[in-house]
């Protein structure tokens, strides 16, 4: 009964039910995108362009390729993918900018010493490296 009670738990985790979620509005949204491309998007550039790209087709033998519905495909990706950059990724990351810009600068643990471009810890009265004597910054001793 315990591996039982362990699957429940795992079918209603929050992860499982977002992801479903998430794989029902793509679907929804790809159905929309799908519609755009072929009714809207390719007999548009039918007219500017004088093609249909739907009826675009090769046969060879009676075997029809039909690059064209490839051609849609393309178009399909590159409006999907432009969605998606500017719409969810170019957002999200000027969020995140300025959630790190609101974060505030951690203080200082090194400092450089002047006699022999070390780092050394703020505190040091004394280079690791080079032995020699630091003035002492009254800053640091505060800290």
């Amino acid at each position: 009964m315990g591996a039982w009670a362990d699957f429940k738990t795992f079918l209603v985790q929050g992860n499982i039910v977002s992801l479903a979620v998430a794989f029902i509005i793509a679907t929804a949204f790809a159905a929309v995108v799908t519609a755009l491309v072929d009714d809207i998007i390719t007999p548009l550039v039918g007219v500017v362009l004088g093609v249909n790209f739907a009826s675009w087709r090769l046969t060879i033998h009676g075997s029809a390729i039909l690059f064209g519905l490839f051609i849609n495909a393309v178009l399909f990706f590159l409006i999907v993918a432009a969605v998606i950059f500017f719409g969810i990724v170019r957002p999200m990351a000027a969020m995140q900018k300025r959630q790190a810009a609101k974060l505030p600068t951690p203080a200082a643990t090194t400092k450089e010493c002047p006699y022999c471009m070390s780092q050394i810890p703020v505190k040091a009265t004394k280079c690791l490296y080079c032995t020699s004597t630091l003035p002492i910054d009254p800053a640091a001793a505060t800290a």
